[in-house]
């Protein structure tokens, strides 16, 4: 239990001095089992190694029964396609474990462990009940039939690359970006065309989300200081503990309903590409069933995982957080996610997370702020749709200087 808060103008203004404890926000060499009772460490790590090195067999199994490519090198290619792009779900819920469970974790309402599990089953949920953004995903090009496998397959792992890399950094990319930028570097050294409609709603949600985010968090944080001014601030973070958890779930949900579908509209597009039929559905295509579970299910696996140096990052380095300013990141970032997926358009639950979050701290002051660390991710977020555009463009160029296309 954390120690009262000092108090210094009796009211939410107040600067905290407490430290988090190291368990609170662990890092690679934290025994997270302690909190929970589990096997000894060596065990879990057993368990963990055991697991990733299963997940890829699944995910090619998977893709495998699901095409049955036999002796056809184009269907092989499909194959290679719906591994890359869940393996690019699986790096997403990686990288984004820490968008639902950062601050829930970091304030330490919930153990580590059960927050992933809770934001595992949600994220799971969540990418089963909507699919308008894999719509939106799968129409990014003019004419999708034109597309090649190699030229998605291209998109895909250079967006795999660049979001594994800025995981092992610590830095919470956009995978979003990551997939946006591969596909449309693809395209611009190619003869097929973008569907410029859809590729402006995106990028107008792309500034537009965290702009959303930021002034959300920075207004509702102001809105329960105006309503709880003469609370004691330790009585209503205590208060705020169990509304915390609620929305932190909100935020997981949300998050699969949004990233879940990202890979599914890349298999869609491929599907379409490949010309196996997929039902039409008004301007956009009706995503196959075995679709949507694979990514659920492989999304929900990788934020289960979870990627623990992005939470550390968002949940403790940028700015001390306590549950009634978590509560308020989260709602806030939970309500701008809904309110683009409602609309189709994919977004970076990274950059809105990240902005809520600093949008509370500025509520404070804007000394609150690690500007620091919060440079940083910004600089990570600049460079994405660039770098990963010129990666997918470089190996697609590549692979038709071998003569494929």
């Amino acid at each position: 239990m954390p120690e009262p808060i000092e108090e210094q103008s009796g009211n939410l203004m107040t600067e905290e001095r407490i430290e988090m404890p190291a368990e609170s926000v662990p890092d690679e060499t934290t025994d997270v089992g302690r909190l929970l009772g589990a096997p000894p460490s060596n065990w879990r790590q057993i368990g963990m190694q055991i697991l990733a090195a299963l997940i890829p067999v699944v995910i090619v199994v998977v893709a495998i029964v699901a095409i049955r490519p036999g002796g056809d090198l184009q269907k092989w290619l499909l194959v290679g396609v719906v591994v890359v792009a869940l393996a690019f779900d699986y790096v997403n819920g990686m990288n984004d474990a820490a968008n639902a469970i950062a601050t829930v974790v970091s304030t330490r309402v919930l153990p580590p462990l059960i927050a992933l599990l809770m934001a595992a089953s949600l994220n799971f949920i969540g990418a089963l009940v909507h699919t308008g953004v894999a719509k939106t995903i799968a129409s990014i090009f003019a004419n999708p039939q034109e597309a090649t496998m190699t030229m998605i397959l291209c998109g895909l792992i250079g967006a795999v690359i660049w979001s594994w890399l800025m995981t092992r950094f610590g830095l919470p990319v956009s995978v979003s970006h990551s997939l946006i930028g591969g596909l449309v570097g693809v395209a611009l050294i190619s003869s097929i065309n973008l569907n410029v409609g859809k590729l402006q709603g995106i990028v107008l949600w792309i500034f537009l989300a965290p702009i959303i985010g930021l002034i959300s968090g920075f207004l509702l944080m102001l809105l329960i200081m105006r309503i709880f001014h003469a609370a004691a601030p330790y009585k209503l973070n205590k208060h705020f503990r169990f509304w915390q958890m609620v929305s932190s779930a909100s935020m997981a949900f949300t998050h699969g309903m949004n990233d879940a579908q990202k890979a599914m509209g890349a298999i869609t597009l491929a599907l379409v590409a490949a010309g196996i039929p997929v039902v039409a559905d008004g301007d956009g295509y009706k995503v196959p069933l075995w679709v949507i579970i694979a990514c659920a299910t492989v999304i929900a696996l990788g934020t289960g995982v979870g990627g623990w140096r992005v939470i550390r990052t968002l949940g403790h380095k940028m700015i001390k957080l306590m549950p009634v300013h978590g509560f308020a990141a989260e709602t806030a970032a939970a309500g701008s996610i809904l309110l683009a997926t409602k609309f189709g358009m994919p977004v970076s639950t990274t950059h809105v997370i990240t902005s809520s979050i600093m949008g509370v701290g500025a509520s404070k002051r804007l000394s609150a702020v690690r500007w620091g660390v919060a440079t940083n991710i910004v600089v990570a977020w600049v460079f994405t749709i660039p770098a990963c555009g010129l990666a997918s463009a470089a190996l697609y160029a590549l692979v038709r200087l071998c003569g494929m296309k």
